[in-house]
This record gives structure tokens, sequence and C-alpha cells, in this order.
């Protein structure tokens, strides 16, 4: 299973919005995944869910979307030069070998033109520490604003084209 991670908890984000559009170009090519946005983590995971913790609401996530999936998407979104500190506390609050060896894309979003490719290294670095694998096509999708309709859908020809691709790139490996 391939779980899609909406990287931030801000709500009706671009982030998800890029998301779902992602998950919809997956569907038309026959690849089942799931949507997980961190808007769905418990408002108090950060007291209830660190330092092997456990709620029963995290855990039901965990057991939904992070445990069977054997892949993921990030769609991770800039948040001052780098990604959501959100993200990070998620990352900490799950047990490194729940992911190992597990294969990841990784999307960057933002208003600007780098697409959140500093953000994108972070990221690179610290899931590599834990034992997960990158794909090496990291998408960079700028200029957020200019890309999608009013209702959210992406509108760039170009966008979706290169989505497509990874999307390609991720099932075969």
């Amino acid at each position: 299973m391939i779980t899609i991670i909406s990287a931030t908890n801000r709500p009706n984000s671009n982030t998800l919005k890029i998301a779902k559009n992602y998950a919809q170009l997956m569907e038309k090519q026959g690849v089942e995944s799931k949507l997980f946005s961190l808007e769905s983590l418990p408002a108090d995971f950060t007291k209830t869910d660190l330092y092997n913790q456990r709620s029963e609401n995290f855990q039901q996530l965990l057991n939904e979307y992070i445990i069977p999936a054997n892949k993921f998407v990030l769609i991770v979104p800039e948040y001052n030069g780098s990604f959501p500190g959100i993200l990070k506390t998620f990352i900490d609050a799950v047990h490194p070998d729940i992911n190992r060896g597990k294969m990841v894309a990784l999307v960057g979003v933002s208003s600007g033109r780098a697409g959140n490719l500093r953000g994108l290294d972070h990221l690179t670095g610290i899931l590599h520490y834990l034992g997960m694998h990158i794909l090496p096509n990291k998408l960079p999708v700028s200029s957020v604003l200019t890309l999608l309709n009013e209702d959210g859908t992406l509108k760039d020809e170009n966008t979706i084209k290169v989505l497509e691709k990874q999307i390609g790139e991720f099932v075969k490996v």
C-alpha cells in the first residue's frame, strides 16, 4: 500500500490540494493509495504520543496509514526555508523500526520559485538516517498559487506531466 501524506496541519492548505490531485493521478494509473493529512493528528499528540507513549487515536492513525504502507509519498510545503515542524514531530512520534527500509517519494510545494528544494534536502537527510529509501526524482512544485483552479484541481499541464512521471517511476521501485 502507498500512503500519501499531506505534511502540514494547516487547514485547507495548498499542500492538501496537491496531495488530493496526486491521489487522483495515482488512481488514473491504477495505483491504490490512501491519503493522510497531518490535519488529522490528535490536537494533543505532542503530549500523549512522544517518548514511548501511545494514545488510542494516534495508534489508530498508525494502524491505518503508516504501519501497513510499504511506500510513502510526502507532499511537503515550505515553512521558513525548510519543512513544517509538525512533520518532524510526527516523525519523532513514530518508532524508526516501523518505517526502516520503506521507499519515499518527495514533492515540495511553495508559492515561491524553488518548490521547497531546501526543505526536501533537509528531509532527505532525516529519512536516510532513519533507513528509508528516497526516490531520486524529488519534485519541486513552485508557484503553487498559479497552478490550481478555484476548486483546487491542477490546471497546469506541465505539473501534471511531471507528477505522472514521478508516479510511474515510483510504482516501478
